[in-house]
């Protein structure tokens, strides 16, 4: 009979079943961090922005341009303003993620309740009262009787100016206050139909640019402005120095004292943190230049908001962009900066699976061999304590016996390195082979 002894110089598959279970917990955990950090944000996202011509129009489609460098879709929502932006975002079902919001617009526990969080203040938004110049208005008490358009509810703004009506005791039955929105009201000024409009917005909007330059047309000056800021904390008090507009034709002709809300961007808690970090940077480049009521990077701030502000926002004001977005296109540094959580997964399980895989590698292998051992001991415990007249059979038996374990084992394909257990094997069967024929010579 043929001893042929079969070597390999691995055994891959010994490998695979030893390492097999740790390699599939390896992948589970891979998994499982992948779908906890949430590395990829989605391409699409939808801002909530407001009026035609309006401050927020204009800075929604700056930050869609910012995001769209980095291949994300920014979709513009108009609205009414503030107050239904809010509205929007408290309502899943409207598919808006993030917003301009009016200061002063909530309460931090009711915007907790929704899950709403803030990436900061953007810039001031002053309440501009523009009045035709027949109207002597130097006092908020003399617009009684008059008409005056705070625009729809859904902007804000009526609801502001009724409660600073209300401190200087002035109802609003006590004049006509119109619901139009700031276009046709800006209309309706010009032609007389209206004595005044209140705004309010950041200079950047075209309407206010042009009301400050328009004949005949005046702004009204808060003179009161800093006692307004103790009355209502989320004003703040900022002048609109002469000659801001244009400084060759001394438009305006004096400092202007104003109130101002702040305008904040308002997200979903659920808003991907990425695309909250590409908002808060987008802010930066937008708004941090010097503007008519700030210094250059006053704006964006996580102050003046009265939600509290999210993480990754509050990351960015601490440290500025992550450091690998500062080098490496943003995909690609998203992914790293955020799976670091798998790394520590994998280095925690692989340490120790790399001192337990290597042994059970070898008992695989060895135990191919090791188990041949029993059969050896079966042949020898059925050639004991056999009776006389049987002894010729059972021994001729187990001689066969021996046989076919022996091919068998050089069917065996094992690791060349782990020949001497192999040997080892066929050296034991040749013992117990010699030692049934010297039991089978005559005494």
């Amino acid at each position: 009979m043929p001893k042929i002894l079969k070597f390999s110089r691995f055994s891959l598959h010994d490998l695979l079943v030893a390492a097999g279970p740790a390699a599939i917990a390896i992948a589970v955990t891979c998994l499982l961090a992948y779908w906890w950090v949430d590395p990829s944000p989605p391409r699409y996202v939808t801002l909530s922005t407001g009026q035609e011509n309006s401050a927020y129009e204009a800075f929604g489609k700056k930050y869609a341009a910012a995001l769209a460098k980095v291949g994300i879709s920014v979709t513009l929502k108009p609205s009414l303003g503030s107050l239904e932006n809010l509205q929007r975002l408290r309502d899943p079902s409207s598919g808006v993620d993030i917003a301009f919001v009016q200061s002063g617009s909530t309460e931090q526990e009711e915007a907790e309740r929704k899950g709403l969080v803030s990436l900061g203040s953007l810039f001031t938004e002053p309440v501009w009262l523009f009045l035709r110049e027949t109207k002597h208005v130097h006092q908020l008490t003399q617009l009684k009787g008059l008409k005056i358009n705070v625009g729809p509810e859904g902007t804000g703004v009526p609801k502001l100016f009724k409660e600073i009506l209300s401190v200087n005791g002035v109802e609003s039955a006590d004049l006509t206050l119109g619901a139009l929105e700031n276009t046709p009201a800006t209309v309706e000024l010009l032609a007389g139909r209206i004595d005044g409009l209140v705004f309010s917005s950041a200079p950047d909007a075209p309407l206010i640019q042009m009301l400050l330059q328009t004949p005949g047309i005046r702004l009204f000056d808060f003179t009161q402005a800093e006692a307004y800021t103790r009355r209502f904390p989320f004003l703040s008090h900022v002048v609109l120095p002469r000659g801001i507009v244009d400084l060759g034709r001394d438009i305006p002709p004096k400092d202007y004292h104003l109130i101002a809300p702040m305008a904040t961007l308002v997200a979903r808690e659920d808003l991907h943190p990425a695309l909250v970090e590409l908002f808060v940077q987008a802010a930066s480049d937008i708004h941090g230049n010097a503007g008519w009521f700030h210094r250059k990077d006053e704006f964006p701030t996580p102050s003046y908001t009265e939600i509290a502000v999210s993480p990754a926002a509050q990351k960015f004001y601490k440290g500025g962009a992550p450091l690998l977005q500062r080098y490496l296109p943003f995909w690609v540094a998203n992914l790293l900066e955020r799976m670091w959580v798998v790394v520590v997964a994998l280095g925690a399980l692989i340490l120790p699976l790399s001192r337990i895989i290597p042994p059970l590698y070898v008992w695989k292998v060895r135990s191919r061999v090791y188990r041949w051992y029993g059969q050896l001991r079966a042949v020898e415990q059925a050639i004991e304590d056999v009776s006389q007249e049987k002894r010729e059979s059972v021994y001729r038996a187990q001689l066969e016996r021996l046989n076919d374990i022996e091919d068998r084992v050089n069917r065996i394909s094992i690791p060349l390195s782990f020949a001497d257990e192999l040997y080892g094997l066929r050296s034991h069967i040749n013992f117990v082979r010699r030692r049934i024929a010297g039991l089978m010579k005559p005494e």
